[in-house]
């Protein structure tokens, strides 16, 4: 190979490729960046899931509170 064609070679490599990679990348992440309508969904419903959740572990321990009064300090 010649001096010219290791110049282009090595300034494609040094300029050109990782250019070329980081574009590339940012625009995967502008695209990415929202959620799609199926993850809010699902981010709804677990949410809801932990509102349940909370609601039944505050009833559980209100009802812990009143049968065994001291079960808080057994850790």
């Amino acid at each position: 190979m010649n001096e010219v064609g290791v110049v282009i070679v090595v300034l494609v490599l040094v300029f050109v490729l990782p250019l070329w990679i980081v574009l590339h990348y940012v625009t995967r992440w502008r695209s990415n960046r929202s959620l799609s309508a199926e993850d809010g969904r699902m981010l709804g419903e677990l949410w809801e899931n932990a509102e349940r959740m909370e609601s039944r572990i505050h009833a559980l321990e209100r009802i812990l509170d009143n049968e065994a009064p001291g079960w808080r300090n057994k850790r």
